[in-house]
């Protein structure tokens, strides 16, 4: 029997929750992970109740805003931040937990992280953002990329069964 590593199995849950995402320009999910159970999970898109980036076009897009500057120009909150709201909102605590990112959080995401108490954090893809980069280095965080086989990623061709 070849069984998954955890950090391919949570890697893989991180993927699919991606792929609930709103945000027309990357699908991002993000897993909280403690004792090797999954506390919250978040996908990048709009506030509750408001209109998606998939609806009412992308703010982002329409300013000629480059990726990994001025993540305030966004309507949506990224996957990272809705994981750990999400906790909140339900009142789990995610002192202590690991990460499982589809992307490299950027500096907004890496801040609140840190603040959460989060102390690892798994991503699969880079994302640069230099202000991100100098945050991890300065924190006590563990960053750790793992690769996802091809045939689960979201980079693998989709078959129909």
């Amino acid at each position: 029997m070849n069984r998954k590593s955890k950090d391919v199995y949570f890697s893989e849950i991180a993927d699919l929750v991606s792929s609930r995402s709103t945000c027309l320009r990357n699908q991002v999910g993000a897993v909280i992970v403690k004792e090797s159970q999954i506390l919250s999970t978040g996908y990048n898109g709009a506030p509750k109740g408001l209109p998606h980036c998939s609806e009412v076009g992308c703010l982002r897009d329409q300013l000629g805003v480059k990726p990994g500057e001025r993540h305030e120009l966004c309507r949506g909150l990224h996957a990272e931040q809705n994981a750990i709201i999400q906790a909140a909102y339900h009142g789990v605590s995610v002192r202590g937990s690991k990460m499982y990112c589809t992307t490299k959080p950027c500096s907004i995401c890496t801040k609140m992280i840190i603040n959460a108490g989060i102390e690892e954090i798994i991503y699969n893809e880079e994302y640069e953002d230099t202000l991100a980069a100098q945050l991890l280095k300065e924190s006590a965080l563990v960053l750790r990329k793992v690769e996802i086989p091809r045939q689960y990623g979201r980079n693998s061709k989709k078959t129909e069964i």
